[in-house]
């Protein structure tokens, strides 16, 4: 069935744009976009921004959320924490939890995730039956609140250059760059004709995955898939590589004909000059996560320099200690003012743009700037709000936050509307009963 949006301005690239029409098709995607006058059947909006593609998230970290950040440390007594959590989980306590998340992304502006999922077997690293429990209980999750999940399921052999598992990562491997192949195959073949979920595929890391490990995935994935790593985001990820190849991450990553512009590399934060030009000669995507980034002291991300050089800039909420895309966009700005002492270094333009359509591309999600032939996915704002009270509506990315989201449409439906999904479920009473069994 098709229908008709009213907007009363859209942003399209940025630039506000008053009185727009969008018809849609059954497919829920956008077929005609005109500047004119409403009708009768329209259904009318306010100020309307395309839907918000988060490039990066783990979904089991937001059980941490509040339990990590009165004490010292860094990001690798962190992880000893993130590990805990990981052993607790099993196909239903994930769904559950996974449910809860997605549905905060939803009502939050978030119309499409980027799961970077690694938690795949038992504790002890045996498979479940029956297979593929793990992954195909993301899918439920996301179904059931209907936000885009793309699943980017990764490999994970190395407990770190040159050493084995450790007994709390035993559920991440796959052995062998083949046996996750074949395990990558197999749930292709499952997810297959999905509406709202497709697969992905992501090397966990240089750490993680050994270079013959990397070339056999690279050979093996087809060419359309999207590709994620985690890229340097620590300083001891350089200097292991280093001491182990005599290449950087990205060098090493280039060695192995990796670097093109399928592919999507998460951070990037410590990387040398020459990093930077090989990515962005290249036209890898960078998922920057601001927020993450900050809450685990990784440091500032060259992101403006690598966006320079040619990489497009996604965002993401990785550890989803915050889910809001507006808190994500300014991040990314703020961040950029505080190393170099200057304003204005993304435009809000830019920054929408790496919240929506890079996030969109870097998921091989397709075209997503509001045009005939791309998807429907729309996230409506308030302009009245206290936060956003007299803002001009281009400069919207730096004054509002997810609590001026009003509605949201994923392919042209109705999700979520005033902080709740659509069925009148509430994120924050799933969360709390996805604790409960978490043992919370």
């Amino acid at each position: 069935m098709s229908t008709s949006f009213w907007c009363e301005s859209l942003l399209i690239d940025g630039v506000a744009v008053a009185g727009v029409r969008l018809e849609v098709d059954s497919a829920g995607r956008i077929t005609r976009v005109q500047v004119g006058s409403a009708q009768a059947a329209d259904i009318r909006l306010g100020t309307v921004v395309p839907g918000f593609g988060n490039a990066h998230s783990h979904a089991f970290h937001r059980a941490l959320r509040g339990q990590t950040h009165e004490d010292d440390g860094d990001f690798w007594l962190w992880r000893e924490r993130m590990y805990r959590v990981a052993a607790q989980l099993d196909p239903s306590n994930y769904q559950a939890l996974a449910t809860a998340v997605f549905a905060e992304m939803l009502v939050c502006g978030y119309t499409a995730v980027g799961e970077f999922h690694y938690v795949h077997h038992h504790a002890d690293g045996v498979p479940y039956e029956p297979a593929h429990a793990m992954e195909l209980a993301l899918a439920a999750a996301a179904r059931a609140v209907g936000i885009r999940l793309v699943l980017l399921d990764t490999i994970y052999l190395k407990g770190g250059i040159g050493r084995e598992l450790a007994t709390e990562q035993r559920a991440f491997g796959d052995g062998t760059a083949t046996a996750w192949l074949t395990r990558w195959q197999s749930l292709r073949a499952q997810l297959e004709g999905d509406d709202l979920v497709t697969l992905g595929a992501a090397l966990h890391s240089v750490r993680a995955v050994p270079p013959d490990a990397m070339r056999e995935v690279l050979d093996g994935l087809p060419r359309e898939v999207a590709l994620h790593v985690h890229l340097s985001e620590q300083p001891q990820e350089n200097t292991d590589c280093l001491a182990a190849y005599g290449l950087t991450p990205t060098g090493l990553l280039e060695s192995l004909g990796a670097l093109t512009a399928r592919l999507s590399v998460v951070h990037a934060t410590h990387l040398s000059d020459t990093d930077r030009a090989r990515l962005g000669d290249a036209g890898v995507t960078v998922v920057m996560c601001p927020t993450t980034e900050a809450d685990l002291g990784d440091g500032i991300g060259p992101a403006l320099a690598l966006a320079t050089a040619g990489s497009p800039i996604a965002l993401g909420s990785d550890q989803n200690a915050v889910i809001d895309p507006f808190l994500e966009m300014r991040g990314l700005e703020m961040a950029e003012r505080l190393a170099s002492q200057q304003r204005g270094r993304f435009s809000p333009a830019a920054l929408l743009a790496a919240a929506s359509t890079a996030g969109y591309a870097a998921l091989a999600l397709g075209r997503h700037r509001l045009q005939p032939g791309d998807p429907c996915d729309l996230v409506e704002i308030s302009t009245t709000g206290v936060r956003t009270i007299g803002s001009l509506l281009g400069q919207l990315p730096l004054t509002a936050t997810a609590a001026d989201v009003l509605r949201v449409f994923v392919g042209g439906r109705l999700v979520a509307e005033c902080g709740q999904l659509v069925g009148g479920e509430r994120p924050a009473m799933m969360m709390a009963d996805a604790l409960v069994r978490l043992g919370r």
